[in-house]
């Protein structure tokens, strides 16, 4: 399947760099961390037989438009989820299928909660809503998260350290989550490190969001009794065992309608297990 690559402008001085193929119904696909939307080649390609599949490159990732952060909302992922919705808005679509690996699935959650009349069908890949993933992280358990508390620091210190060992830094998270690393090939591995490389600035952003300005907003919809009322599948790693906590039970606090499905692939599962993630989406996409 031959996917064209746009540049769409999605607010003020932004673009994003999108791959899109096939027709029939829309879904896009939002890449995590330290990748870009290269991490759904095999999954896109299966679905683009019979979907309009849409993968972007993320705000601050990859090839799409990097602004400057400019004060908490600049990388909130409620921004982030703007751009989404008109991405797709521009390519011609009012609704949309939405699924999310990592740093895409926090987005794709914020999406959804934002524009629950948009987004029909959510697929989350190895997180939790990011007001749960700081409740359950506690103690030196805490420390395999430890680059979720580096980068929430007041900007400069982090940006300077990840940048002096970039490679080092965006490859640690590379080799340490996968649990196959023949699926990210040589070619992607450094294609993956570029991107990163030329982006410290805004992925600390991104990150310094969730920290702050991004917990506030699911703070505000917990207290509102606010939930994804569309159907929700998330594929997840058994952070649970590990960390102490029902990932299932946290996720059906938000989501009613939800199909949690753990998975013994690594953190990588689009690359890991694309015809497992492949499957489950479809499912989703029936119901």
């Amino acid at each position: 399947m031959n996917f064209e690559h746009l540049r769409v402008p999605v607010a003020e001085g932004v673009e994003l760099h999108t791959a899109v193929a096939g027709s029939g119904s829309p879904i896009v696909l939002l890449h995590g961390f330290p990748q870009s939307h290269l991490m759904w080649r095999h999954v896109a390609a299966d679905l683009a037989a019979d979907h309009t599949v849409i993968c972007p490159d993320l705000r601050g990732y990859g090839a799409s438009d990097k602004p400057a952060e400019d004060g908490p909302d600049t990388y909130s992922k409620r921004t982030m989820g703007a751009d989404i919705v008109e991405l797709a808005r521009r390519l011609g679509h009012d609704r949309f299928a939405l699924a999310g690996h990592d740093r895409g699935a926090l987005v794709a959650i914020r999406t959804a909660m934002d524009h629950p009349d948009t987004v029909t069908h959510l697929a989350s890949l190895d997180v939790l809503p990011t007001l749960d993933m700081w409740d359950v992280m506690h103690g030196t358990s805490a420390a395999v998260g430890f680059h979720l508390y580096l980068m929430a620091q007041p900007p400069g210190l982090p940006e300077r350290m990840i940048a002096a060992t970039a490679d080092e830094f965006f490859g640690h998270f590379l080799d340490l989550w996968a649990n196959d690393p023949a699926a990210i090939p040589p070619d992607v591995r450094a294609a993956y490190l570029d991107a990163c490389r030329n982006a410290v600035p805004s992925i600390v952003a991104d990150y310094r969001a969730s920290a702050g300005i991004d917990v506030e907003h699911d703070r505000a919809d917990r207290e509102a009794g606010r939930v994804l009322p569309m159907p929700v599948t998330v594929l997840q790693q058994d952070w649970g065992s590990m960390l102490g906590f029902d990932a299932a039970a946290r996720w059906r606090a938000w989501a009613p309608d939800l199909r949690h499905v753990p998975v013994s692939c690594g953190h990588f599962m689009a690359e890991e297990a694309p015809d497992l993630v492949t499957q489950e989406i479809r499912k989703l996409l029936t119901r």
